[in-house]
């Protein structure tokens, strides 16, 4: 690894300094995303996928490419694929235009999604303080990578499979990358992204039986 476990955190202090206030905007977007996810309409999905894109590209060029990159080369790669994601996710309303992408979620897989939502905007960051870790020196939620990844596997786990599966796929990538800060960056919460990751992949190879029972995406 070419850093160290207080130049992982020093980044994010300089960059949570460099970027505020927009760590209350992202909050602000994240329950405006959950608002709209309870009253699903087509106006709502833009609205929804147009906040997470517009999270992908703060953490793709924000925080990969303007802090992450000079103590890791390959942020560059990362900021990439995450600016790849932000693209595919404000294009994502013109792939269904005959019905609302929201919504269409099975009880089952609400109450999982609901859990990652929760975790990544409310427990991750108060695991973050049990752990330790104090701001400005920590993942913030909406400009942070890993917690914004484990909110955005959970909303796109409420939409539409047909739409969202392929959304989901450097998502879930992400989580195999990212989750490895659990073990080697003393990131503990960083375990919910894994966790993460895990889902997705079984709700995706189970997703045929889930929705013949009606009880998947």
């Amino acid at each position: 690894m070419p850093f160290s476990v207080e130049e992982f955190f020093a980044v994010f202090a300089a960059y949570n300094t460099a970027i505020w206030p927009l760590q209350i905007a992202a909050y602000v977007g994240g329950f405006a995303v959950v608002a709209m996810l309870w009253r699903p309409s087509r106006m709502a999905d833009t609205g929804i996928f147009l906040v997470l894109s517009a999270m992908w590209v703060m953490n793709g060029i924000g925080y990969h490419w303007m802090h992450f990159a000079p103590v890791n080369p390959a942020a560059r790669v990362f900021a990439a694929l995450f600016v790849v994601q932000a693209v595919l996710l404000a294009v994502a309303p013109l792939l269904s235009r005959e019905r609302a992408v929201f919504g269409h979620a099975g009880s089952g897989v609400r109450w999982i999604a609901g859990a990652l939502i929760v975790f990544a905007m409310i427990l991750y960051p108060l695991l973050g303080f049990a752990f330790g870790h104090r701001y400005p020196a920590i993942p913030v939620f909406g400009v942070a990578p890993c917690p914004t990844t484990i909110f955005t596997i959970g909303v796109l786990l409420l939409g539409d499979w047909k739409t969202v599966r392929w959304l989901l796929i450097i998502p879930a990538s992400w989580s195999v990358i990212g989750g490895s800060a659990a073990v080697l960056l003393a990131v503990p919460q960083d375990y919910g992204l894994i966790a993460a990751g895990f889902i997705a992949l079984g709700i995706a190879l189970a997703g045929r039986r889930l929705r013949a029972n009606g009880t998947g995406a």
